[in-house]
């Protein structure tokens, strides 16, 4: 086995706990993994705990302390708690303190970046960096995926939801496809022994208790389409991750913005990657976060 492997091991680890850290907005689902200097997971749409650690396992290294929340509107914390991003960014400061963590660097993906630049906008004592992979810079314009206007239908009806969750798990090739349009890139991934197993977790996880991650889903959705964010403001150093063929978020509009406009911003472009470019490009993406953390420390 490589040291790579050894490394990524480590990180992954017995599948953790969720728990409840009780802030003055109320009661935040997390997960906790690994020890060291605190990271703040923030996971995007259809996501939770869960989603948020599999992209600690995915690109994160070992040495540090994961902190996975289910961010408001997913799985056990209620939207209710912090509906706008600015909300969302000082839960998450609540959420450290709850835990007795002085200050993290924070990692987010998609959905999860709106509410990470605004910590880090708010709070900049407590936020020792930002990555941000595949999130927006500005409003997002594209038109919404089918697949989100199904998952509305799928999330009310678990007959329905079951039955695809059935015909999803009998043919994951097929439901990656939709995910990696390159031919070979997507052959590439199918026989990655590390990493298909990541990617149809992923996959699979939005089938679990969907209807819990609809209102986050939903909200994330208008966030997004509606705000733009004083990025020329950040002060904390910040490591862009984006794919560029990225068909949700374009890497033109977006990761090619986020580093034009955050002052010392540093940009990492997979080359050809989709939205799940941490995943066809794991190697590439987890190098260089895992870098990025140990400058930081």
């Amino acid at each position: 086995m490589s040291s790579s492997s050894v490394e990524t091991n480590r990180v992954a680890g017995a599948r953790p706990v969720p728990q409840f850290a009780v802030t003055p907005r109320g009661a935040v689902e997390y997960a906790s993994r690994g020890e060291g200097p605190a990271v703040l997971a923030l996971h995007g749409a259809m996501g939770g705990w869960d989603q948020a650690d599999l992209l600690a396992r995915t690109v994160g290294g070992p040495g540090y302390r994961y902190i996975c929340l289910s961010r408001p509107g997913y799985l056990g914390t209620p939207l209710a708690l912090a509906v706008r991003p600015e909300e969302q960014a000082d839960l998450y400061a609540d959420v450290l303190d709850a835990l007795g963590i002085a200050d993290a660097a924070v990692m987010a993906v998609s959905g999860g970046g709106p509410g990470a630049i605004h910590f880090a906008l708010r709070h900049p004592d407590r936020c020792r960096g930002l990555v941000l992979i595949s999130t927006c810079g500005q409003k997002v314009q594209e038109r919404l995926p089918l697949a989100f206007h199904l998952m509305r239908v799928f999330a009310r009806w678990p007959w329905l939801l079951e039955r695809m969750r059935r015909k999803a798990s009998g043919n994951l090739e097929e439901n990656l496809r939709r995910s990696i349009s390159d031919p070979a890139t997507l052959e590439r991934v199918l026989s990655d022994a590390e990493v298909r197993p990541l990617l149809e977790e992923l996959t699979m996880m939005s089938f679990g208790r969907m209807a819990q991650r609809l209102a986050g889903t939903i909200n994330d959705v208008t966030v997004t389409r509606t705000r733009e964010y004083p990025l020329e403001e950040v002060a904390v150093p910040v490591l862009i991750v984006h794919g560029t063929k990225d068909p949700l978020v374009p890497f033109e509009l977006h990761g090619q913005v986020l580093a034009a406009r955050i002052p010392g911003a540093a940009l990492l472009a997979a080359e050809g990657g989709e939205h799940v470019a941490i995943f066809t490009h794991r190697a590439l993406v987890q190098a260089r976060v895992t870098q990025f953390l140990r400058e930081l420390a």
